[in-house]
């Protein structure tokens, strides 16, 4: 599940280890604060605002901070430690009791989970109260329940997973959410176009449908034109994008549209496919494919074969050979 990789990547972060959290490494700094007479609290500064001399068995911020971003130090971060990640370590050495036990979920707005095989987004999820972007991508996700999604979240990617169905994401999707990736699924058409409407996501901006399997364009186009706020729109890598007058039909149809596949949408372009949304019957279930093969090993070539001598008896073997493209 999320929220058991969650964890585990927590563990291994260390935020409670040296050169993190509380110790015998900087106790003095963070026992005047909890301390009744404490005075003033702050790093090591004195009621006359001079700085106190460092225990010698302690270490300096400055000094913890250097072994966590020094990549010759036994603490540097690892090759895939993320920006969140490093501010994670860097807030455990200079404020460390906001990023013990519960209190590092009021801390969070970004979570950024790949390639760990999960299949569960679980409603431990919702502890992350103040989460805006959770990403992911390339795990083994089938089924998403919107009630276990924080309300917070202006982004979600679910790229390279295995999301067929939207039902149960679209029962209480988050509704500030602008960004929805749902490229390489297995979502198909028409059955999931219903779900991509306004009355879903009113505030999506971006939207990834790239690599599934939509199939109906104009049926897809009839529930998207409901996103107002629109801008940026992935469809490369379904079966719709063949048909001849894709893009000319989605440009016209979406004028608010901003980019279509990675392409931005100028003016000339809407000139010149103005209209074309007004005439659907160009749009035809149909898509002509032209393959080259560059070359074919280990079978014999048809062209070489021996030139018989005339009026020989000897077989005359043939070859030929049958290719076939399965859609």
């Amino acid at each position: 599940s999320v929220s058991a990789a969650f964890w585990k990547h927590l563990r291994r972060l260390g935020l409670q280890d040296f050169p993190c959290g509380l110790g015998s490494w900087n106790k003095s700094r963070f026992d005047a604060r909890t301390s009744p007479c404490g005075g003033q609290p702050g790093l090591g500064a004195d009621p006359a605002g001079q700085e106190e001399a460092m225990p010698l068995d302690e270490e300096s911020p400055e000094v913890l901070l250097e072994l966590l971003s020094d990549r010759h130090s036994p603490w540097a971060p690892p090759p895939d430690c993320s920006p969140q990640d490093q501010h994670l370590r860097e807030m455990a050495v200079l404020a460390p009791e906001l990023v013990r036990g519960s209190c590092v979920f009021q801390v969070l707005r970004s979570l950024r989970i790949v390639g760990k095989g999960m299949e569960e987004v679980d409603e431990g999820l919702l502890q992350l109260q103040q989460l805006e972007e959770l990403i992911l991508s390339a795990n083994q996700i089938s089924r998403i329940t919107s009630a276990n999604l924080p309300r917070t979240l202006k982004v979600l990617e679910l790229c390279c997973n295995a999301v067929a169905d939207l039902q149960d994401l679209c029962a209480q999707p988050p509704p500030e959410l602008q960004h929805l990736g749902l490229g390489y699924n297995m979502l198909c058409g028409p059955s999931q176009d219903k779900y991509l409407t306004a009355d879903f996501w009113p505030n999506l901006v971006s939207l990834d449908l790239s690599f599934n399997n939509l199939t109906d364009l104009l049926a897809l186009v009839s529930q998207l034109s409901s996103l107002q706020k629109l801008r940026v729109l992935v469809l490369q890598g379904n079966p719709l994008a063949l048909i001849h007058t894709y893009r000319g039909f989605l440009v016209d149809s979406l004028p608010k549209l901003s980019i279509l596949d990675y392409i931005h949408i100028g003016p000339d372009e809407r000139h010149r496919f103005h209209s074309l949304a007004k005439q659907p019957e160009l749009i035809r279930s149909e898509a002509r494919v032209v393959v080259s093969i560059g070359e074919i090993k280990g079978v014999p070539d048809p062209s070489a074969c021996q030139q018989l001598e005339v009026g020989s008896k000897a077989p005359v073997i043939t070859y030929s050979y049958c290719v076939t493209y399965e859609f």
